[in-house]
């Protein structure tokens, strides 16, 4: 059995480099996550803005004529021509944006570190995530918590390597020995 101690001395270095790598990058990707986060309230800002961009419109509209936005859509949905009685679904799919986006910008804007994720993925807009990913562009976090992040990461992927492959193959070795052993004697 001296002929494999080259053998288990390699796989011993390895196996550190292995878990120091694995730490290195569950770092490197969870530090990203606020870095995303602060990316995605910005394009989440900007649609927002728009959003209110487009109501203030309708609201000016309606201002004009006398009456409030409800009115002016019911009274646009009422209409016989098509067109213009699309118009009222639009003015409440706008008045319904402004009010979703502006819950999910509040509700992002008030998370606390831990509560962000959970918080996000509660409230995410699938286009602006996909938007935001597109464009995203990584940066060496600065920040408490990109700090914390990068400590999460760390331990997630630690936890994973140890629980997920390091302790089967130990446990399959530690087997695979005493089976040699019994056969042995």
């Amino acid at each position: 059995m001296r002929w494999t101690q080259p053998f288990r001395a390699l796989a011993a270095t390895l196996e550190k480099f292995l878990d120091r790598a694995l730490c290195v990058i569950g770092a490197v990707l969870f530090s990203q996550i606020p870095e995303f986060f602060q990316q995605y309230l910005q394009r989440l800002g900007g649609h927002l803005d728009e959003a209110r961009r487009h109501l203030d419109q309708f609201r000016e509209a309606a201002a004009q004529t006398g009456v409030t936005v409800d009115q002016l859509a019911s009274t646009a949905s009422a209409q016989r021509d098509a067109s213009v009685a699309r118009l009222g679904a639009v003015i409440r799919n706008a008045s319904a944006r402004v009010e979703s986006l502006a819950s999910a910008e509040g509700a992002l804007r008030g998370a606390s570190l831990w509560t962000r994720p959970f918080v996000f993925l509660r409230h995410c807009d699938a286009q602006i995530v996909g938007a935001t990913w597109s464009v995203f562009r990584p940066a060496v976090p600065t920040t408490v918590e990109g700090l914390v992040y990068a400590a999460v990461g760390m331990v997630l992927m630690l936890a994973l390597y140890h629980g997920a492959v390091r302790y089967p193959l130990r446990r399959a070795q530690r087997a695979r020995a005493s089976r040699r052993i019994a056969a042995a004697v």
